[in-house]
């Protein structure tokens, strides 16, 4: 959208937000968030029975995020004692929390137990004795699901592909570890095995892991029952269901993964002769990535002559690390020169003292003067959350927009903030 040649996000001038909170800015639209967890609801949660839906927060997590996801009735799926003590102060049902990892300290193990964390996700048999000890010490019950790796390849970055038998998360499928763990589990007074659990990947735009990985499962299932008399649960098939990341990608509709995953669950357990479980999603990027933008004010311009043109902006990888992690892929305009047609083709790169430190390559622009302010769009995912202070960067501020409202959320960082908890020894005073 455009008014007065600029671009419109969640109702609000982004130039004006610019100018009035400071850059660099993420802006995140709560009713884009909102409207991602209804088509949860309406697309997986209301049509078919016996399901639940958890938000991957490692995507993007603060105090805010935690309100808007409960009160849309979605739980919770958090990696890290920090996650669990945000949602805790945010006042989350704690039972709607799924606890990952694969090296949870025994310190968050404990953490879980004392706030009544809703599921633990065991990720080997050594966390396994871990937690089952700590648990019997502190006289404390957990519902448990095993993580499996089923030995599947998706077809994405391998720094986000988990579901391969080699992967660190999980246990792997081959052999007989699982159904001795859980033959374990079966007898123990503290912990509740509830089922299983796999992730394939991250950023997918087809559901063949998810299918291939379904039925390794459900065989996985059928041959526990056999072998051991476990029933099974609960189901959860992970997330990492893909967004568009360049200009004409079709979007990713959560139906197209989910209506395949669950029709193979249906009909595989009537095969097997098993009872459906409960099946469990953990959808994070698909619901917040597209919700959010960087807003970037533009700095000094460099060309080379018939090599290449660099602009500069007063963010970069400290804001958004993906593209030099693993050649993440954004899209931006010039967000005060809507209406101008692009003339020139530029590399948006970043203050930091980095070769690397690239956002966009071969984004064609309208001519541009310093102060002009781009928006970077799909920043929603896996930016606030990996942002750094490299080089001494303060972080950005982060403010949520909806109709009429525009709320800090996270305040900007201050060079101060940077300092907070340095000390200096006696010996260098």
């Amino acid at each position: 959208m455009k008014r007065k040649n600029n671009l419109i996000f969640g109702g609000w001038d982004v130039v004006d937000l610019a100018s009035r909170f400071g850059t660099p800015l993420y802006v995140l639209s709560e009713d884009a968030i909102r409207d991602r967890c209804r088509e949860v609801q309406s697309c997986f949660l209301k049509k078919y029975e016996n399901t639940h839906a958890v938000y991957a927060s490692k995507a993007f997590l603060t105090l805010a995020m935690c309100r808007i996801l409960e009160t849309e009735g979605i739980g919770l799926d958090v990696v890290s004692g920090g996650e669990i003590y945000t949602a805790a102060k945010a006042g989350f049902s704690m039972e709607k929390l799924i606890f990952h990892g694969n090296n949870k300290s025994p310190d968050e193990l404990r953490l879980a137990l004392e706030k009544g964390v809703g599921r633990i996700v065991v990720d080997s048999e050594n966390e396994y004795d871990i937690l089952e000890g700590i648990a019997e010490e502190v006289e404390s019950e957990a519902d448990i699901l095993f993580r499996v790796a089923p030995g599947v390849d998706a077809h994405t970055h391998k720094y986000i592909a988990t579901g391969h038998t080699a992967s660190k998360f999980g246990m792997p499928v081959l052999g007989d570890g699982i159904t001795r763990i859980v033959e374990r589990a079966m007898t123990s007074r503290f912990l509740h095995l509830k089922g299983f659990h796999f992730h394939v990947g991250s950023q997918l735009k087809d559901n063949m892991s998810h299918l291939m990985a379904v039925n390794v499962l459900l065989d996985l299932i059928s041959n526990v029952r056999d072998r051991s008399g476990f029933l099974t649960e609960e189901l959860n098939v992970g997330g990492g269901f893909g967004v568009p990341e360049l200009p004409g990608e079709d979007p990713v509709k959560l139906s197209d993964f989910i209506d395949p995953v669950m029709e193979r669950i249906i009909s595989g357990c009537e095969d097997r002769g098993l009872r459906i479980p409960q099946t469990i999603i953990e959808p994070g990027r698909w619901i917040v990535s597209e919700a959010g933008i960087t807003l970037y004010s533009i700095g000094l311009l460099k060309e080379i002559p018939g090599v290449i043109t660099y602009v500069s902006v007063d963010g970069g990888m400290t804001d958004n690390p993906r593209p030099a992690l693993y050649g993440a892929l954004y899209h931006g305009v010039v967000a005060n020169r809507m209406d101008e047609k692009a003339s020139m083709k530029v590399s948006v790169v970043g203050k930091c003292c980095e070769s690397g430190d690239v956002l966009i390559r071969d984004l064609e622009i309208p001519s541009i003067k310093p102060g002009d302010i781009l928006a970077v769009f799909n920043t929603g995912a896996y930016n606030f959350s990996m942002a750094s202070n490299y080089n001494r960067n303060p972080r950005p501020g982060l403010i949520l927009v909806s109709e009429g409202k525009a709320d800090i959320i996270v305040e900007r960082q201050t060079y101060e903030d940077l300092l907070r908890g340095e000390t200096i020894p006696e010996h260098l005073k």
